[in-house]
Parts: C-alpha cells; sequence; structure tokens
C-alpha cells in the first residue's frame, strides 16, 4: 500500500528480535502465533495465574490442526510452537525488541503498564499496543520516550484477518511507524498506516455501517432480517449489519460507537442507538448471551426476510434514461422475454427507471418516493434501493410513494420479480437502505483522507480487508459519481435537518470539480 508520507527515507527492516506479548486471551494469543510462524522467538506473559500456559497449550493444538489439514508443515507448526515462551514476570521481557500489549482497553491499565515496560526493556525496543480505538497519543503521556510508541491494531482473529493498522500518535517516531509496517508485512500481514484520531480507519469508517441500520430500525423501516438480507444480496455485503453485531458483541459495539462519539466532542454522526443501549442493558448481547437482535440456539431457526408474494410479470415497459439501473434490469427483462422500449420524448422522465404502465419505478437518489412523486405531480411512485451490481443481484429494497396504488405496486414488484429479482418492501425512508449506507461510508471515508488521517487508497483497502466490504467506499462513491452520492447526502441532510448528514468537504470538492476520490493526494 502506500508508504507513509512522513517518512523521508528507504523503510527501516523489520524487526528481527525477540517479542514480548502481553495478554494472552484471543488476541494477544493470535498475535504470538503470527509473530511465532513468522520466526520470532515469543515470550508471551498474562497476570492471569495459568492463563499463558493455556493460551500456549492452545496455539500449539492449532498449529498441528493446521498440520493435519495440510494448510502447514508438522514440522513448521512444531517449531512455531518451540519458539513461545511463558513469562510470568515483565523482567522477562528485557530484552525483547518488540513488545505487543493486548490487555484489558482501559487508558489508565495500559499507561500504567507502559510506564512498568520503559524501565525494562532496551531504550530502542518499540512498545505497541494492539488498542482499536484509545489514542496512541494518550498512551505515551508520561514516559521518558513517547517516540517508540505506536498502534499496531489487529484484527480478530489474528491469524487469519490480513489487516493491521499501524498507528501514530503525536510523538511516535516515523521510524519506529515504518519498522512496525515492515514487520507486520514480514509477517504476511497487509498493514496500513493511519495517525491517531477515535476508532482510527476501520472503526471510524465503519460506524455509518451499523448506524444507519439501527436508524432504519428506530424508524419501523424494516425488520433485522430485511435489512441484513438486503445488505448481503444487493449491497454485497458479507454480513447485515445486526448479524454482525450479534456476532461482535452489542456491548462491544456500543461501547466502540460510545468512545468514537465522546472523544469526537459528541459529534451526531456517531450518537449512539437508544434501541442498542436498550438490549445492552437487558443482557441481549448477541451470539453470547444467547439474544441480541435475533434470539439464538442450536434449535432456533432464523426469522426470514420481508419477501414479496409473487405478482404478475409484464407484458411491456419503457426505459427512462441509460444508467446502469435501467440497463441491467431492461437486459434481465429482455432475457425473460419481456419487450422492453424506450419511453417517448413525449413522456416525462422523472428519474432513471422503468415505466409499466402509469407506475414508475425509479432508482434512488436520497429522497423518500413520497417526495419523488410531489414534484412530479403523481402518486403511483415506487423507488428501488441501489445494489453493489443491478446485472446480478438478487433482491432489491423498494417503497412505494404514500397514496401508490396497489395495482401499481403489484406492478413494480412484478417488474422486478420478472427480472429474477426478489424485492423486500421497506417503509418509504428517504435513502432506502443500501443507498444510504454507501453514501455515508463513503462521506466518512472521505473525512478521514480530507483530514490526513489516512490515504485515499489505504481506507479503501482497509475496510475490504479488515471487515470484508465488497468494494472500498471511495471506489464505490467514484463508481457511483461523487456528484451523485453528495446529492443523496444532501437530500438526507434536508429530509432529517440533521448535522449528521453533512457532506465532507473533500466529497463537496470531487463533486463539484469532477474529480475521482480515489485520485486525491495531498
Amino acid at each position: 500500500m502506500d508508504s507513509d508520507p512522513r517518512v523521508n527515507q528507504s523503510l527501516p527492516l523489520p524487526c528481527a528480535t525477540d517479542v514480548g506479548v502481553i495478554g494472552a486471551g484471543a488476541m494477544g494469543a493470535g498475535i504470538a502465533q503470527v509473530a511465532a510462524l513468522a520466526g520470532h522467538r515469543v515470550r508471551l506473559f498474562d497476570t492471569g495465574m495459568g492463563r499463558a500456559d493455556a493460551a500456549r497449550t492452545k496455539i500449539g493444538e492449532t498449529l498441528v490442526a493446521l498440520a493435519a489439514k495440510g494448510r502447514l508443515e508438522p514440522t513448521a507448526a512444531a517449531a512455531a510452537t518451540e519458539r513461545i515462551t511463558v513469562v510470568h514476570a515483565l523482567g522477562d521481557l528485557v530484552n525483547t525488541g518488540l513488545v505487543v500489549e493486548a490487555i484489558v482497553e482501559d487508558l489508565a491499565i495500559k499507561r500504567a503498564l507502559l510506564r512498568e515496560l520503559e524501565v525494562v526493556v532496551g531504550t530502542e525496543a518499540i512498545l505497541a499496543s494492539n488498542t482499536s480505538s484509545l489514542s496512541i497519543t494518550s498512551l505515551g503521556v508520561g514516559l521518558k520516550h513517547p517516540g517508540r510508541v505506536v498502534g499496531m491494531h489487529f484484527f480478530n482473529p489474528a491469524p487469519l484477518m490480513p489487516l493491521v493498522e499501524v498507528v501514530s500518535g503525536l510523538a511516535t517516531d516515523p521510524v519506529v511507524a515504518a519498522t512496525v509496517h515492515a514487520t507486520a508485512t514480514a509477517w504476511g500481514k497487509a498493514p496500513v498506516y493511519a495517525t491517531s484520531t477515535p476508532g482510527f480507519i476501520v472503526n471510524r469508517c465503519a460506524r455509518p455501517f451499523y448506524a444507519e441500520a439501527l436508524r432504519l430500525l428506530g424508524e419501523c423501516a424494516a425488520t433485522p432480517a430485511t435489512i441484513d438480507a438486503v445488505m448481503r444480496e444487493a449491497g454485497g455485503f458479507r454480513m447485515g449489519p445486526f448479524e454482525l453485531m450479534d456476532l461482535i458483541g452489542l456491548d462491544v459495539n456500543l461501547a466502540v460507537t460510545r468512545s468514537v462519539w465522546e472523544a469526537t466532542f459528541h459529534d451526531p454522526r456517531y450518537t449512539p442507538s437508544m434501541l442498542q443501549q436498550e438490549l445492552v442493558a437487558a443482557g441481549f448481547f448477541g451470539r453470547k448471551s444467547g439474544r441480541g437482535y435475533y434470539i439464538h440456539g442450536d434449535a432456533v431457526a432464523p426469522p426470514p426476510p420481508d419477501t414479496q408474494p409473487p405478482q404478475p410479470p409484464p407484458v411491456r415497459v419503457q426505459a427512462v434514461g441509460g444508467g446502469e439501473f435501467v440497463r441491467a434490469l431492461s437486459a434481465r427483462l429482455a432475457a425473460a422475454g419481456i419487450a422492453v422500449a424506450a419511453a417517448g420524448d413525449d413522456e416525462p422522465a422523472g428519474g432513471e427507471g422503468l415505466r409499466v404502465g402509469q407506475t414508475l419505478l425509479l432508482q434512488g437518489d436520497g429522497r423518500t418516493a413520497t417526495a419523488i412523486g410531489a414534484a412530479l405531480d403523481r402518486r403511483d411512485v415506487v423507488v428501488c434501493d441501489l445494489a453493489l451490481d443491478y446485472a446480478t443481484c438478487t433482491r432489491l429494497a423498494a417503497a412505494p410513494a404514500d397514496g401508490c396504488s396497489d395495482t401499481a405496486w403489484s406492478a413494480a414488484v412484478g417488474t422486478l420479480q420478472a427480472a429474477g429479482i426478489a424485492v423486500s418492501r421497506v417503509d418509504d425512508v428517504a435513502g432506502l437502505v443500501v443507498l444510504r449506507t454507501v453514501a455515508m461510508l463513503a462521506n466518512e471515508a472521505a473525512d478521514a483522507v480530507n483530514q490526513g488521517i489516512t490515504s485515499a487508497a489505504d481506507v479503501d483497502f482497509a475496510m475490504r480487508k479488515g471487515v470484508n466490504y465488497p468494494r472500498g467506499p471511495l471506489a464505490w462513491a467514484d463508481a457511483l459519481g461523487a456528484a451523485r452520492v453528495a446529492a443523496v447526502l444532501r437530500h438526507l441532510a434536508a429530509h432529517y435537518g440533521e448535522a449528521r448528514y453533512r457532506l465532507s468537504p473533500l466529497l463537496a470538492r470531487c463533486a463539484a470539480s469532477g474529480t475521482r476520490l480515489g485520485d486525491f493526494r495531498r
């Protein structure tokens, strides 16, 4: 990925010395496994009685299992396990060149640990934190050598997830950051540079993925199962927001959101959800508690998404406009034997979409179907959501305008079904599901770049590798056009009257100039 622009020299070699790992939980054990497999001698420490020994045993079992599956040579598995030594005092880390702490996410506790480490390890040793959201600048406060403190944020599970965020605080020595970046690369990871800011890259830029879904649920626009299905089958995301929050833990997800919100002086973009707060207060944390947005258990079937019943297919449709939405649906309808004709010059356009009799089936632009219908002085308007690929998507969310007739809705649904697309009905909310989420993800990513937190290339790379998004948010915005994304956000801002949907200056600039967000360089 992009080299750190703050380093005006060739990158240092990766750390080649012994590695210390403090904390033998899931993250610490995973980091120890990664370092040991890369050839380092690892000293694993945990204050909990027997936790480090148990973690080493589990690592060994994991590596043996990988060898049994042919994913690792048996000799390599045995050698990696032998490289991990359990130590019982911080003083045993004295000769390590890199120490990675993966302890509880508490600023005061981490600071105290780093102060203890500073008098134990050599002056050249690097002190790295696996924190997911705490300020690296704050972690270094009070140390004699804060320049050697750096963020080395792995994603769970560390042995499998490729991304590592290398985070610099105000005092971090650029050579230290570059050394950790090179080390992560040597460990087979995909590192990106970031400056210390609430949430860093991924946890900050991913906030809209959850926040917009929670707002939709709070407005009773659709069920969690419907929103999740639309995000997967239309948006191309590997998991929907509610199933992902249940997997992460609602308490963990809420804590990260609250941390970013408080650290940004209560910026409305990151305002936590009262609905999520209630669930956490009730002890409904998701999979680990058996209940979150869903009820979990071996005998519990997941609830189905809203899927509209079959409707008669159209005999003939008219194409209005010539963008991707119209081209892809027209091709799918033609393949199904439906006649597709271009709308005549005397036909009122009303946006990009299809005309089915008196029904306008339009691509969403961030307004409600009712608002679009009012602008056209008609009621039989149905708005469709965004899809990653209209040519292959298997589901779309759609909403009828208030006052839309049952006949018009049936015609719209039958048209999409004839194209091989399942239809989920959502309430007539601004931006629907995928469109508003993608617009907000792109806006957040643009702000991160505009504020110098990371580069355009690295923010897209981080979101694909860290949370498995089907496309980087800036690349997605460029595919849609910055002007279109900006228009969606302006419609959302007008609808809600909130600063939450304010436009990133970088996105506004690119929309006005026609510049691609991915081409932005400082």
